[in-house]
């Protein structure tokens, strides 16, 4: 509709910061090759313009979880004429292989059934399959045991149509820079591909890091490893546990607007369950987001927002739809006026970081928690 209202919450995506971040982890990293997860619609923010930014920013290896993923990140870099990986992380299913194979995707070895099945599908589509050893050294989710791999590598090497061009495995620790899990995971997947070598097999692609082994676990950029993985740095966000190795920035700023203000008395209770009541008369304003926009209710009483230039507290607890904040502070306020929920404000900032140091989680699940309704709106471009 021509005259259809603006929606009334949106994140603002700078791809001239997400270029810049990606080029500061390429830089911090190198020699190493950099693959760009792009999972989850790039974590429901959108893959079409975070491949072809990163895409013209050098990224030349991309990863996601599944093969619906992998199709639409192909057509995307295939209609932008950008070339690029693009490879499944995590693990593909029977029916799944023959597609993807036919399309090129990198695939992941789970197991000897899982190699033996690619290599069918290759010869069917009379391709070579280009394939990663998936290793569980501690994650216990999905991937070869380390004392399977031999044997698992030994048998796919065997078979016709097979690349077996990688190796890698995740580690679940790694956001602790102090934990001594993930050196002993990292000891064990060295042993492993030493082994496999001495054997006289060769990797072109060897990895273990994700964002989180980047910033605690330096050795895992180094060789014998040859690439690592990122996601959340790309956003300019850490875990709140680990250490920030990498200058990054934030790329993401969430707004909406002021949809009332009011002038209530002392003794007045705000929200759901009253948890709040005014102590003193408060000029309260209500803005047009709540958690269906991804705002956590562990915000309750305890966040912040930007309003007028200032910072601004939660009362009361956060609705589907909206939120009440007290703006005594702030002269002038009135419907309609912007609202930063996260991001820059002059000198202050407030981050996904913040939320999920609220919540007690990370920013993953912050930036996966912006609702549909949430327009994405791109500024900036890549820088070349």
């Amino acid at each position: 509709m021509k005259d259809s209202p603006k929606p009334r919450v949106s994140v603002e995506i700078d791809l001239s910061a997400l270029a810049r971040n990606y080029g500061r982890i390429a830089a911090h990293v190198k020699p190493m090759d950099v693959l760009c997860v792009l999972k989850a619609n790039a974590y429901g923010l959108g893959v079409g313009p975070f491949a072809r930014t990163l895409a013209e920013a050098g990224c030349g290896q991309f990863g996601v979880a599944e093969p619906r993923e992998a199709i639409e990140l192909l057509d995307v870099l295939r209609r932008a004429k950008l070339k690029a990986d693009v490879q499944i992380l995590s693990s593909i299913l029977p029916d799944e292989i023959l597609p993807m194979v036919k399309a090129g995707v990198i695939l992941p070895v789970t197991g000897a059934a899982e190699a033996r099945l690619i290599s069918a599908a290759a010869v069917k589509a009379k391709k070579t399959a280009r394939v990663h050893f998936k290793l569980d050294t501690g994650m216990g989710r999905l991937g070869i045991l380390a004392r399977d791999a031999l044997a698992v590598m030994r048998e796919a090497r065997a078979l016709p149509g097979l690349d077996c061009e990688g190796v890698f495995s995740h580690c679940p620790m790694a956001y602790e820079p102090k934990d001594p899990f993930t050196p002993r995971q990292i000891k064990l997947f060295k042993s492993t591909v030493a082994a496999a070598v001495a054997e006289g097999m060769r990797f072109r692609k060897i990895h273990m890091a994700a964002s989180d082994a980047i910033n605690n676990f330096p050795e895992t950029a180094k060789a014998p490893f040859t690439m690592v993985r990122t996601g959340i740095n790309l956003h300019g966000s850490f875990d709140p546990n680990g250490r920030r190795a990498l200058k990054v920035e934030p790329v993401l700023t969430l707004k909406t607007r002021v949809a009332q203000v009011r002038d209530l008395p002392a003794g007045t209770t705000l929200g759901y369950g009253r948890t709040w009541c005014l102590a003193e008369p408060a000029k309260i304003a209500t803005i047009s987001a709540g958690y269906a926009d991804g705002l956590p209710l562990a915000l309750t009483n305890r966040g912040f927002v930007f309003i007028g230039g200032r910072r601004c507290k939660i009362v009361g607890r956060i609705s589907m739809d909206y939120t009440t904040v007290d703006v005594s502070g702030v002269p002038g306020v009135k419907a309609g006026d912007e609202v930063v929920c996260f991001g820059r404000c002059g000198g202050d900032s407030i981050t996904p970081d913040d939320w999920a140091a609220l919540k007690g989680t990370h920013a993953y699940d912050i930036i996966c928690s912006l609702g549909t309704r949430v327009e994405r709106k791109f500024i900036g471009s890549a820088e070349r």
